[in-house]
């Protein structure tokens, strides 16, 4: 994809936008996370922190069918980073993580990605390995 391109793209997306999805790669349940075709010339990823940490059982199997909101954006990769809408394939203690780690998310929902400064709103506040 053409960097203008990825802008075009990252210019339609707002913070917790819904995109129904199917799961197209689980590589290594509970190491890395996976990875979602969404419908877009981009492809779409969930991090290991965001889904269920007491059993791998509980992820998503390639060719899962189900909702996801665009959580951030990883420019350098071109990927759309999302959330699982579902509880089942959302990690346990979701709004205790939110809390620590983005407790600006409510006030984010619906906001324009490009221009929102928050290439990667985790980063700066928690690292995967404080709440694994």
């Amino acid at each position: 994809m053409t960097e203008a391109e990825w802008e075009r793209v990252q210019g339609e997306l707002r913070f917790g936008q819904v995109f129904t999805g199917t799961v197209v790669r689980v590589p290594r349940p509970g190491a890395i996370g996976i990875f979602v075709d969404i419908g877009l010339s981009v492809g779409g990823f969930v991090d290991v922190v965001l889904l269920p940490r007491r059993r791998n059982e509980d992820w998503p199997v390639e060719g899962t069918v189900t909702d996801f909101e665009v959580w951030w954006v990883h420019s350098g990769h071109q990927q759309i980073r999302l959330k699982p809408s579902d509880p089942q394939y959302l990690c346990e203690d979701f709004r205790d993580f939110v809390a620590r780690c983005r407790p600006n998310w409510p006030s984010d929902i619906g906001k324009a990605v490009r221009g929102s400064g928050a290439i990667n709103p985790i980063r700066e506040r928690c690292s995967a390995l404080a709440v694994l």
